[in-house]
């Protein structure tokens, strides 16, 4: 199994000591991770390949898929395991999904490429259209609200839970909260959308979908592509430390999402839904 953090030698300078000193430094670690899918009978071919975080391959790739609109529940999913190694040096770098029968394959009527990086979450897809995928959830039915101040705590409860970064450094986070504060999930990984889809992949497996009543922290900015996976999920508040994007405001606009950005301390930037935000 793939570690989440590794150590490399680094030369160390600080203009106010004595000189360059080799030591030793813990960085996040970061690999592939090949998403096989399809049926029972027949191929199962890679359908997306992202760089990762070692750590939690399952819920990553059923959250991917889901978020995606491949599936739309634990239903459409018989099997989901790391390959057994027989044609990959490292199988936990594959995860090979089987979907129930009448799941249709992921490749028909689409023309998306699912190529995903650690930097860019919706770089490789074929146009905006293509991405903007219909969720099976109504957020904007949802009635629940959060207290501003719980709102204001969550950051420093998403980072006090933040392991791996507490030695790296050089990674995101997102954080499944209720309406309440208390902590859910979270997960962490070198990709932003990588961490969103983990944690909404752990649900997923539990069976907790749609995520009503439930807030998304995300420790970066918010993207188009981070709103849609919260939607596609069934959230209907979504919040990030730093800046949402223009698309992003539109989409959750547009579902009936409530946006928050640049939440820091005491102040927040409400960009939709504002209804949902109690002070």
């Amino acid at each position: 199994m793939g570690r989440a953090s590794d150590r490399r030698q680094v030369t160390r300078i600080d203009l106010g000591g004595p000189g360059p000193v080799r030591r030793q430094d813990t960085l996040a670690a970061e690999e592939p991770l090949e998403i096989r899918v399809g049926h029972r009978r027949g191929p199962r071919p890679p359908l997306a390949v992202t760089m990762r975080t070692p750590g939690d391959e399952l819920d990553l790739a059923l959250g991917f898929l889901l978020t995606e609109g491949v599936v739309t529940g634990p239903g459409d999913v018989l099997t989901a395991q790391l390959c057994d190694g027989a044609d990959t040096a490292n199988s936990y770098n594959v995860v090979d999904v089987v979907l129930a029968d009448h799941v249709p394959p992921p490749a028909a009527g689409t023309e998306r490429n699912f190529y995903t990086t650690s930097s860019c979450g919706v770089c490789g897809k074929a146009s905006i259209d293509a991405i903007r995928t219909r969720s099976p959830h109504d957020v904007a039915a949802d009635p629940v609200t959060v207290d501003a101040h719980v709102l204001s705590a969550l950051p420093d409860r998403l980072r006090a839970a933040q392991r791996t970064f507490e030695r790296t450094g050089g990674l995101h986070a997102a954080g499944l909260f209720t309406a309440a504060g208390e902590l859910v999930a979270i997960r962490e990984d070198v990709g932003r959308h990588n961490a969103v889809d983990k944690v909404i992949g752990a649900q997923l497996q539990a069976g907790r979908l749609p995520l009503a009543g439930h807030v998304l922290l995300v420790s970066g900015r918010a993207s188009f592509e981070l709103t849609q996976k919260a939607w596609m999920a069934g959230i209907s508040v979504l919040a990030a430390v730093s800046a949402p994007s223009t698309l992003a405001v539109d989409l959750a606009a547009e579902a009936g999402m409530t946006l928050v950005g640049f939440l820091r301390g005491q102040t927040m930037n409400v960009y939709a839904g504002p209804q949902r935000i109690t002070a």
